[in-house]
């Protein structure tokens, strides 16, 4: 009897913090702050999908309304640079300045003088989520295209659509490279790999664990908005999102998410999706979290970052939970061998090569490693510390709301490589700087170290080097 009562009592104290769950936004007076989403859904499926259709246009014309106040997203490409596979890159600085300003004007200013006049330009602060209180997993169209046709997956969202231009991101599908077969060169043969085509790629070229590995991350697994429950954001049920679908091809096609290590909400961070390439030489995973294994990356993502870090959602929305000792592993394997892009100007070392350069990239090589204070975090030969810094970017303004974002500071932020860097825009851990002209200038004011604009482009020659 006692056994009973216990049951029952504990299933009226379950069932009543999940109706206040479900409660929590009845009004702002009622609202009360907490770390979880609601578990029980009380409003139906179609109900909730019409009525995100029906807000869609308004939230998707404001978040573009809001890039277009900030930046230059036209087609502007590179004369003579491109990607690996021949996409072009943009140029020139793409962040609008405050009327009146320049940026050598802005360079001479002190931090607390920028912020008192709030000229810091809106391009530099915090870049919002499409959607900032819904948050989750957004993908390019190309992409979404593409696979659709080739396993009949969708992963297109009813309510939101992608929000930078494609112009901007990395080129589709990007190439493969390998640290056990460099003889191979791409072996990707322009192909975004999948489970239609993985084993015909990669069968001989891999060891069974390797194959294995790749097979699952390019397996969906359920995810936050993709999945079969009444809370997704898919007009049908989901199989859910693979790890190659943000990092496709080992690499990034720029897919947003917030992070989900930050609440409440409006702090959590937007994720611009960083290369796997290279990830054998890092020792830090996450652009925040400060991870410390491939293994640990690989399973916190199956675990946790898929469903917002609420493993509470993740285990009703049907969490994967990879095997360690196996198919974290195996997985990890593969990861490990995903090598960057051919330089074929540096040296063994990671320097240019004297005889290769051109003379402004060799300038370039003399900023990075001397007065702009770029190699402090980035050394060679891969361009990276494997440390955190923090930029204290509050220091040159004041907290604010932007769209659904609490822009306030950004904390410390992992030292990302800087090998390959041409073919990963957007750039910072939020894609908040479209151009490396534009990272150049966000630097150049963060640092306070007043570079001419000679320098600047000498600069960004040698970065399209690495």
């Amino acid at each position: 009897m006692k056994n009973r009562r216990f049951v029952k009592t504990r299933l009226m104290v379950c069932t009543t913090i999940a109706v206040f769950a479900a409660m929590g936004s009845a009004s702002a007076g009622d609202q009360v702050m907490t770390s979880y989403s609601p578990v029980v859904i009380t409003e139906s499926f179609s109900k909730t999908m019409e009525k995100m259709k029906n807000e869609k246009p308004e939230i998707m014309q404001k978040h573009v309304q809001l890039l277009e106040q900030r930046y230059d997203l036209s087609n502007r490409p590179t004369k003579g640079v491109t990607m690996t596979r021949g996409k072009a890159v943009q140029e020139g600085v793409r962040v609008k300045l405050p009327t009146g300003m320049t940026w050598d004007t802005l360079a001479g200013m002190t931090p607390g003088k920028i912020k008192e006049e709030g000229v810091f330009p809106a391009g530099f602060l915090p870049l919002p989520h499409p959607n900032h209180p819904e948050g989750g997993m957004v993908f390019p169209t190309f992409h979404i295209n593409e696979i659709k046709k080739q396993t009949a997956r969708d992963l297109t969202r009813f309510d939101l659509d992608f929000d930078l231009p494609d112009h901007l991101l990395a080129e589709y599908p990007p190439p493969i490279f390998l640290t056990t077969r460099p003889d191979l060169g791409d072996v990707s043969k322009g192909k975004v790999v999948t489970t239609d085509n993985y084993f015909e790629i990669f069968n001989g070229i891999l060891n069974p664990k390797q194959l294995e590995g790749l097979r699952l991350l390019v397996t969906p697994f359920p995810q936050q908005q993709f999945n079969a429950t009444d809370d997704r954001r898919s007009e049908r049920p989901s199989l859910g999102v693979t790890c190659f679908d943000c990092h496709v091809n080992g690499h990034t096609n720029g897919t947003t998410h917030l992070v989900g290590d930050i609440r409440p909400q409006e702090y959590r961070h937007r994720l611009d999706t960083p290369s796997l390439r290279g990830v054998n030489v890092q020792r830090l995973f996450g652009s925040q979290r400060a991870l410390k294994s491939i293994e640990d990356f690989t399973e916190f993502e199956q675990r946790a970052a898929y469903f917002d870090g609420d493993h509470v959602i993740a285990a009703k929305k049907g969490v994967n939970i990879p095997d360690r000792g196996s198919q974290v592993h195996f997985m990890s394997e593969f990861e490990s061998i995903l090598d960057f892009p051919p330089a074929e100007k540096l040296d063994i070392y990671g320097m240019l090569d004297p005889a290769k350069a051109t003379a402004q990239e060799v300038r370039g090589q003399d900023l990075f490693m001397g007065k702009a204070k770029c190699a402090v975090c980035h050394p060679a030969p891969y361009y990276t510390d494997n440390t955190m810094h923090d930029l204290k970017t509050g220091r040159f303004f004041k907290p604010q709301m932007i769209n659904g974002r609490m822009a306030s500071s950004d904390g410390s932020i992992k030292t990302f490589p800087l090998r390959g860097i041409k073919d990963s825009p957007p750039y910072l851990h939020d894609g908040r700087l479209m151009t490396l002209d534009d990272t150049v200038e966000f630097f150049n004011i963060i640092q306070g170290l007043k570079l001419t604009v000679q320098e600047k482009k000498d600069l960004v020659a040698f970065m399209l080097a690495l």
